[in-house]
């Protein structure tokens, strides 16, 4: 017999089927005993009744301790009370495995044991929804670029220069010289435009910041798009489109990951673009109104994206901010760097960071000068200035923040299988 999915059991409603999982939770009453199974695409309950189950079967399930795997035979049922809406009533159970002393039981667990179990905390409930969101959200973001006319474009993940400042840089040993860890594939994208007109990165990024913070790791996902002949309002105008569509696609396909993660439905679906977009000058204004004093040239913190997310109840781009605290690549209006961040609301902060790319040569060369590089290291980069320059502009969006936002979770360190923070690197 062929195994079938819990997912898919309502296909075969009143038949017997055979599933393959492991022990979710187990509980008896008398002759009636219940097995919830998993198989990583969802959970079923088991129902033994004594006399329709196998005896042998009926025995074994009191040896069967949680992560236990199995595979089990019996009928589909139909039942209300599901939430899957169907259960199993139980023929017979073959062990595959049987588990003894499953550390993640039933109970409260401090971080720093759910960390160090990370290999076996993502089989619970809520890791495990939101990690399936996360695939989801993988997936519709490649999905819109494709269907967008994008390319994608991979970068290198070691590299010889910074991207987003020398003081955040992980560095290795590259043969007879130095190499680091990717900050971003920006720069290599801006290459990637040049040569197919719209294209996007999508890998892991690095960055070496000491930073504890709920929204903060070393290792995170990030993808880029990078548009040929687009100026700042173009990319904004993509970043509502994009997260559009991200909201779009998990509120269809990730309904029973939602409820899950008890996250507010209603609440999300508002998120949908156009947002609001408003200049760095007002946001400072908005800022002093609500009580924070924030002197022009600084750039924004968690208390005061919060802030700006409550303003609005919404998602909101700024714009224009200081170029002085923006990174050399970043073409400048004056004062000001064409730049832009769309802030999430409810605490979860920059979702978007990007903007318009510096098109001279002579202007990007004077500004990695001003950053204190070194000119030699950027010249394939500045060479794109210098053979067939145009306007051209692009965005980074960090996966594990978005994930954090849709699902509703505190700490990113939820939203990757395998976080990497200041005090972890195992398992």
């Amino acid at each position: 017999m062929t195994a079938v999915r819990i997912c898919d059991v309502g296909q075969s409603e009143g038949k017997e089927v055979l599933l393959q999982g492991w022990v979710q939770q187990k509980r008896s009453s008398g002759k009636i005993k219940f097995l919830v199974v998993r198989d990583g695409s969802a959970l079923i309950q088991g129902v033994l009744v004594a006399g329709e189950c196998s005896e042998e079967s009926f025995q074994l399930f009191e040896r069967l301790g949680q992560e236990s795997s199995i595979r089990v035979k019996g009928i589909v049922r139909k039942d209300a009370r599901s939430a899957l809406g169907y259960e199993l009533t139980v023929k017979s159970i073959e062990a595959l495995q049987i588990a003894e002393g499953y550390p993640i039981t039933p109970k409260e667990h401090g971080v720093e044991f759910l960390m160090e179990n990370r290999h076996l905390w993502i089989r619970s409930q809520r890791q495990w929804a939101a990690l399936r969101v996360r695939s989801e959200i993988m997936f519709v973001i490649q999905d819109f670029f494709r269907n967008d006319g994008f390319i994608r474009f991979d970068p290198p993940i070691l590299t010889p220069t910074s991207c987003e400042g020398t003081s955040t840089l992980f560095s290795t040993n590259y043969f007879d010289e130095k190499a680091f860890l990717t900050q971003s594939g920006q720069l290599y994208g801006e290459t990637g435009a040049f040569a197919f007109g719209k294209v996007y990165t999508f890998g892991p990024t690095f960055r070496a910041e000491k930073s504890k913070t709920r929204k903060h790791l070393t290792e995170f996902w990030m993808v880029e798009p990078e548009v040929a002949f687009a100026e700042l309002p173009d990319v904004m105008t993509l970043g509502d489109r994009l997260i559009s569509a991200i909201v779009t696609h998990v509120l269809k396909n990730c309904t029973a990951e939602l409820k899950i993660l008890e996250r507010d439905v209603v609440k999300l679906a508002r998120y949908q673009g156009p947002f609001p977009k408003i200049h760095y000058d007002e946001a400072i204004k908005i800022l002093q109104k609500r009580g924070f004093d924030v002197p022009w040239g600084e750039d924004f913190g968690a208390p005061h994206e919060q802030a700006l997310g409550e303003e609005f109840d919404g998602p909101v781009w700024i714009h224009h901010f200081p170029a002085q605290i923006k990174a050399f690549y970043f073409k400048q209006d004056g004062k000001y760097a064409l730049g832009a961040d769309l802030i999430a609301p409810e605490g979860y902060g920059e979702i978007i960071g990007g903007g318009q790319r510096e098109d001279s040569a002579e202007e990007l060369t004077k500004r990695v000068l001003e950053h204190g590089l070194n000119v030699a290291d950027y010249q394939w980069y500045i060479d794109l200035r210098k053979f067939g320059s145009v306007p051209h502009a692009g965005f980074g969006l960090g996966v594990e923040r978005t994930v954090a936002w849709m699902t509703g979770v505190e700490h990113v360190r939820e939203t990757i299988p395998f976080p990497r923070m200041l005090n972890h690197l195992r398992p």
